[in-house]
């Protein structure tokens, strides 16, 4: 517990120039922004689906206002939603593109408290493709089709043309918005996953599209194809995504011998993340898994959830999504430690500064982070103290980039002004992590935190 003024004034002998703040960790889960468990086209509050059914294909189009207290059910707290929408919805004719539709995501999810991620689909069946593209260009692929159904020629020129239009469109329009956390660098097959047909070439060509249209928004690219290892060669940092996380499928009886099967989780990922060269890209980007299939049918296939956990964590995860379906009750706490664990969980090991300080001097801070997640943030936030005195009060920011808080302890000394309007006396000594208007944004793992998400600390006396 921080010193009240009285046991601070009695608790250091005459020759004491210096003190500590080592504040006591809590275990709590702490539903902070950019990391966590999604929504899937939906928001905080909205109803999960009851069975394990879930839609790739339809995307909000209309949006109804939150409900009065936002807690999902059968679902853990989110801080972001993830939507996406096929080109035909987002596009249904050449040039016109249907920007209020992601507006009014963007807008949905801030009400709710949370940030956006974004894909726009080529197509999910072969439905989902724009008409006015098809009577242009009906060129369709239906040898290479693995779903039953034709698949648009991917290599084609008209379709760099006219998709990679549509992408540059969206990032003149959205590129930088506050509320959008990433957009996927979606650009060939069935969902924009997988790449079907599109070669090498082609792929590098849409994925340096993706790059011009958004300079500030982070890309995320598609684990397991020839973009996602183009952009991993790229001078910017660029997050990845998997789909099927948790597959462990060992059924191919009179195929191969038991347990001898492909599987996301024991092949897909250990090995692709090494051909992709995204092995170390968790530091500078986020990592989003999206379950194969839903949590649900994990437990109904009788798949070990410890063992699917465990091998996230080594990834480096900062983003869980697990579609629109609900947690089976008996899974959820083990889902909640998850999320504590996953991304960035910062607390204050130890900060040193001085007990005395002149009004206008600098007074050097020798601070230890211990980021107890499994990765950074990737967002610019920033480690501040607040000195309070009266009714007034300063937030000096420190220097040091948030971003590069890996994890376990991370130390850095700063010496931070001391206004002189100070007056001397004593002033109380706060702590938080703070957004670009000076308010905390990010909390922390620490027992102790005033209403105002600031942390208490200590006293200076100011001579």
């Amino acid at each position: 517990m921080a010193l009240t003024l009285k046991q601070f004034q009695k608790a250091y002998g005459e020759d004491e120039s210096i003190q500590r703040w080592r504040p006591e960790y809590s275990d709590e889960f702490l539903n902070n922004p950019h990391k966590g468990t999604t929504t899937f086209q939906r928001f905080e509050g909205d109803m999960p689906n009851m069975d394990l059914s879930w839609n790739d294909a339809e995307g909000p189009i209309w949006f109804k206002p939150p409900r009065k207290h936002l807690k999902n059910k059968k679902y853990p707290p989110t801080r972001m939603s993830y939507c996406r929408w096929a080109w035909k919805v987002l596009e249904p004719e050449k040039g016109k593109i249907r920007y209020d539709i992601i507006e009014g995501a963007l807008e949905a999810a801030a009400v709710r408290g949370q940030t956006l991620q974004i894909r726009t689909q080529p197509y999910v069946g072969i439905h989902n493709v724009p008409d006015w593209y098809l009577d242009l260009n009906p060129r369709l692929a239906s040898k290479s089709s693995k779903r039953g159904y034709p698949i648009i020629h991917n290599n084609d020129p008209l379709y760099l043309k006219h998709f990679g239009e549509h992408i540059l469109a969206l990032g003149k329009y959205f590129d930088g918005h506050p509320h959008l956390e990433s957009f996927d660098a979606a650009y060939a097959g069935a969902c924009g996953e997988n790449g079907e047909n599109c070669s090498k070439a082609q792929a590098e060509k849409l994925m340096k599209v993706y790059m011009r249209a958004f300079k500030k928004t982070p890309l995320i690219g598609m684990l397991s194809t020839d973009g996602n290892k183009f952009l991993a060669k790229q001078n910017r940092p660029i997050g990845w995504r998997a789909d099927c996380y948790g597959d462990m499928r060992w059924d191919f009886k009179g195929v191969v011998p038991d347990g001898h099967g492909w599987n996301h989780m024991q092949e897909c990922y250990p090995m692709d993340i090494w051909n992709d060269g995204v092995v170390d890209a968790w530091k500078t980007a986020p990592v989003t898994f999206e379950t194969c299939w839903t949590v649900g049918h994990w437990e109904k296939e009788g798949w070990d959830i410890d063992e699917i956990i465990a091998q996230g964590l080594k990834y480096h995860i900062s983003v869980f999504m697990p579609k629109s379906s609900y947690i089976p009750d008996k899974w959820m706490d083990k889902i909640m430690e998850f999320n504590k664990k996953i991304g960035y969980r910062f607390n204050v090991h130890n900060m040193i500064f001085p007990l005395r300080v002149k009004s206008g001097d600098k007074a050097q801070f020798k601070v230890c982070i211990d980021n107890k997640g499994i990765a950074p943030i990737y967002k610019p936030y920033r480690l501040a103290i607040r000195l309070r005195q009266g009714k007034k009060q300063w937030v000096i920011p420190f220097k040091a980039d948030i971003r590069k808080w890996l994890p376990d302890y991370n130390s850095f000394k700063e010496s931070l002004q001391i206004p002189k309007q100070v007056k001397k006396g004593y002033v109380e000594v706060d702590c938080a992590i703070i957004d670009d208007n000076d308010q905390p944004a990010i909390k922390m793992a620490h027992k102790e935190r005033r209403k105002d998400m600031w942390y208490p600390v200590s006293h200076i006396q100011i001579q």
